[in-house]
């Protein structure tokens, strides 16, 4: 054995010590995430739900009155501040709620605690990722398990810079360190392949610049369906209020403590729409590239399709999202289904169906 290999070697063996260290961080920044929403659902948001539910309540023009019981056995009347979720007509911003902390002060600590240790769990992660491409001297993401890490690395890197920029995307944080940890797992475990060179249509500077972009492309649509998802269950509690309905406390201190429906849905549309273009350009790299490597632009593979079909399937929740007659939960729909075939079009064409691009597999 030479000293090159022997280093690589050992690169390879600190990557994985490395990604190894990072879920373990991570792990504690989901144990931080989970005990900001529990302390804050003790805080403000769970001693308001009466109020939130409409119980016991008088409404006027500006507040809410809510009866409660006092020290000395008796009652009180107070006054706090009308909840409102939906818009009224014309308007275009509501609400947002206080965020998973709920207003409560030692919920704020966990959360601040959480951010720390996202960003640690970050920095380490991507000094595996670096490391990985140190071990093999290419990019990092000639294979399933590489392109596991990067995308995770993406994923909260995309998070974090939202929390630089003040962007209210702090309840991002819950989901998306639990959806790591399931995707590090995953390429640990099941997705792990040992270091190794590319077959020899993959080198090429496109490899960096068709598979870099996907990367990005993906973990910005994650961010996007998460915000989708959420805005599904938001918009359905807003509506039972609306109607009159009495959810259940649980829901109320989990819902109210979520931006409003229609902030979710806008930033969910945002951001899918803001990479979107990024996504097209992506296959008409993978084109260009199939074009030097294989002599044809485009040959109906499998991956080559469901790229397209994914591209299909965001401009139709777009253009929807852009219709009058197609915006909430239907557009919603629409992106839910456009992120699933991005989904397969990673995991189900590289697992389950032959074609050109299974040269690395898994």
């Amino acid at each position: 054995m030479n000293l090159a290999t022997a280093t690589n070697e050992s690169l390879a063996h600190t990557s994985n010590y490395l990604i190894y260290s990072s879920m373990a961080v991570y792990l504690l920044a989901f144990f931080a995430n989970m005990a900001e929403w529990l302390f804050g659902s003790r805080s403000k948001v769970a001693r308001t739900a009466a109020a939130l539910t409409g119980a016991g309540q008088e409404a006027d023009a500006g507040t809410v009155k809510v009866e409660v019981a006092t020290k000395n056995g008796g009652t009180a009347v107070l006054e706090r501040p009308k909840v409102v979720t939906r818009s009224v007509t014309g308007a275009r911003d509501v609400p947002d709620g206080p965020g998973a902390s709920g207003g409560d002060e030692q919920g704020d600590l966990y959360g601040r605690i959480a951010i720390s240790l996202t960003v640690l769990a970050f920095l380490i992660e991507f000094s595996g990722v670096l490391t990985r491409a140190l071990s093999v001297q290419r990019a990092p993401w000639g294979n399933m398990y590489e392109f596991n890490l990067t995308f995770s690395t993406v994923a909260v890197g995309v998070y974090l810079t939202l929390l630089a920029l003040k962007k209210n995307v702090g309840w991002l944080g819950l989901p998306l360190v639990t959806t790591v940890l399931l995707d590090l797992g995953l390429a640990v475990t099941v997705l792990y392949t040992a270091s190794d060179q590319l077959v020899p249509a993959l080198h090429s500077y496109w490899l960096w610049i068709h598979v870099s972009t996907a990367i990005f492309c993906g973990a910005v649509f994650y961010v996007g369906a998460v915000a989708t998802i959420l805005y599904l269950f938001r918009d359905r509690y807003e509506t039972k209020l609306a109607e009159g309905g009495q959810p259940g406390n649980f829901a109320t201190s989990v819902m109210e403590r979520l931006p409003a429906a229609s902030s979710l849905d806008k930033f969910a549309y945002r951001v899918n729409a803001a990479v979107f273009p990024l996504w097209t350009f992506t296959i008409i790299a993978g084109a260009i590239w199939a074009g030097d490597a294989w002599g044809r632009y485009w040959g109906w593979d499998p991956k080559e399709v469901w790229s397209f079909i994914t591209w299909v399937a965001y401009a139709c929740y777009l253009h929807a999202r852009a219709t009058a007659g197609w915006k909430g939960r239907k557009a919603a729909t629409l992106a839910l289904i456009a992120f699933g075939c991005w989904l397969f079009n990673y995991y189900g064409v590289n697992i389950f169906v032959n074609g050109k691009h299974s040269y690395a597999g898994v």
